[in-house]
């Protein structure tokens, strides 16, 4: 029964087979100091290790290492706790794959010690199921890796949008929303759905969409900026886009923009002066004293 030899190895050989896993690690330079303690790194490669028994140990009675069995349940929540961790430090997807793999050989060293040599078709099955299971949390790992940095950037992506598109409340009844950068889409997408929040959470009646910081205007960033104020428009508010350069102007001319009923000043400035304007509101300068 080649499961019950690979058990009783994992069983009687978890010390020695502890610190054999950790050497090959070494010595394939996946030991990272610089991210994690030695204690952190034995506490993980010991959590995987029991899982990994405890499924093998399950295994024993049908003679078979299923990769897709329930009794594998604790070794993959052990995996994606470890590989939660150790991405989030910045090991790489190659590594983590490494970091499982690196257990195979050490096993089989012994597995050959443990097997009497008339035994030759044992050993080879053992060494064959054990290796379709190992390659399978590989991949498993892999897999849990990958999914945990596109979390990482999906996370970074929003973080970034929000502050790539913030709204700034200017006065009473006033906010701005200043864009810098490229407007795509997405982005166009975000910046309106913040900015018409903003305006029931401020109570706004003036939304100065400020463009100087945006890198160009074609056809497509002009629409999106249309489609915003007409949307705040909507909402009862009134639009007033800022930021416009003589050379933008020329651009929007060329492409046969209209801006329609849209607001349009040339700097943030003049945009807030004709909303205190709207508003029916005086700012008096003192000078100080």
């Amino acid at each position: 029964m080649p499961v019950r030899h690979i058990h009783l190895v994992l069983d009687k050989e978890r010390a020695s087979l502890l610190r054999a896993w950790g050497s090959t690690q070494a010595e394939e330079g996946l030991i990272r100091k610089d991210l994690f303690s030695e204690r952190e790194a034995r506490s993980q490669i010991e959590m995987l290790y029991d899982a990994l028994t405890k499924g093998v140990s399950a295994s024993v009675e049908g003679d078979m290492l299923d990769p897709e069995a329930d009794c594998w349940d604790d070794l993959r929540a052990a995996l994606a706790e470890v590989t939660r961790e150790r991405t989030k430090r910045g090991v790489s997807t190659g590594d983590m794959a490494a970091f499982v793999l690196a257990l195979k050989y050490p096993l089989f060293e012994r597995l050959g010690a443990t097997v009497d040599d008339t035994n030759g078709r044992v050993l080879i099955e053992a060494i064959n199921q054990f290796t379709r299971l190992i390659d399978a949390v590989s991949l498993y790992t892999t897999e849990l890796c990958i999914s945990e940095r596109d979390k990482t950037i999906k996370r970074q992506r929003d973080e970034m949008m929000e502050l790539a598109s913030p709204v700034v409340e200017l006065w009473d009844r006033v906010i701005a929303v200043p864009l810098v950068g490229t407007l795509d889409s997405m982005r166009a997408q975000e910046v309106m759905e913040n900015t018409l929040s903003a305006i029931v959470e401020k109570k706004a009646d003036i939304v100065i969409i400020d463009i100087t910081g945006v890198v160009t205007v074609d056809t497509q960033v002009a629409q999106h900026l249309i489609r915003t104020a007409a949307a705040v428009r909507l909402m009862g508010a009134e639009a007033i886009i800022s930021g416009i350069s003589p050379r933008i102007a020329q651009t929007m001319v060329q492409l046969g923009v209209d801006t329609g009923e849209v607001r349009t000043r040339s700097s943030l400035r003049m945009a807030l002066a004709d909303a205190f304007r709207q508003l029916d509101t005086d700012v008096v300068v003192r000078n100080a004293r």
